[in-house]
């Protein structure tokens, strides 16, 4: 079954980090992007192993939370 799952952000905050790139490989567990909230930093990880579809953010942007991140095809 090829789903596409989104990651969200979980808090508001700054992309500290984009940690992979379109049409790469993750595992669940990899951080896909880090976030900068509250003078900490949040990596957001892939909650299934797949191919990243899309990264829909870029380093230095602004997110809300919920806030679409990333679309994984789950493998």
């Amino acid at each position: 079954m090829a789903d596409i799952v989104e990651i969200v952000a979980p808090v508001p905050g700054l992309v500290a980090a984009v940690a992979v790139a379109a049409g790469g490989a993750v595992a669940a567990g990899d951080p896909v992007v880090t976030l900068q909230a509250m003078k900490m930093e949040i990596e957001v990880p892939s909650e299934h192993a797949g191919t990243v579809e899309q990264i829909l953010v870029a380093e230095g942007q602004e997110v809300e939370m919920g806030a679409v991140l990333a679309r994984v095809r789950r493998s």
